[in-house]
């Protein structure tokens, strides 16, 4: 991977690791207005993967701004944060199903696992030029619409135990 890629990489982690950690701890805060939107309000799953979802989002679009060579850059983005994301619920409940419960240290290892195999796919797409992507329009409006999911179930989520906090 290309030195000036790397760090970016390493700082878009370090970003996301940091902003989605302070996303989990204002619980208190969560019911001002659009805050619910993008942090976590219980223990849930689905809140696990939103904290995860917005500071790589907010991230992509960041670094947008430096990467203007990259024409694949979207794709990439929307495929290093769907599997980052979609790693959390992967990974916890395989140990749930193996260990029946995961003490909280695991919990945060898995938010920073999903984060750093999202970051590193992505770098490595970007490297390669993989997928080869002639239009943005697509990518971009899948994050939107989970963008967009997420507020929604923020406030109205599904009776699953994806959005049910295991505290309760």
């Amino acid at each position: 991977m290309k030195k000036s890629l790397l760090l970016w990489q390493m700082f878009g982690l370090t970003f996301s690791a940091v902003l989605g950690t302070l996303l989990h701890f204002i619980f208190d805060w969560a019911e001002l207005g659009i805050l619910k939107s993008i942090s976590a309000t219980n223990e849930s799953t689905f809140e696990h993967m939103k904290i995860l979802f917005f500071p790589m989002l907010i991230f992509a679009i960041i670094q947008r701004f430096y990467f203007k060579e990259y024409r694949n850059f979207w794709c990439v983005k929307l495929i290093g944060t769907v599997i980052g994301v979609f790693l959390i619920p992967i990974i916890f409940y395989t140990l749930i199903g193996v260990f029946g419960t995961t003490p909280d240290i695991i919990n945060i290892l898995i938010f920073f696992v999903s984060a750093g195999i999202g970051y590193l796919i992505e770098g490595l797409l970007l490297k390669n030029a993989k997928p080869n992507c002639k239009n943005s329009i697509i990518p971009i409006s899948i994050l939107i619409l989970l963008a967009i999911s997420f507020a929604i179930f923020s406030y109205y989520p599904l009776n699953i135990p994806i959005f049910i906090d295991p505290r309760l």
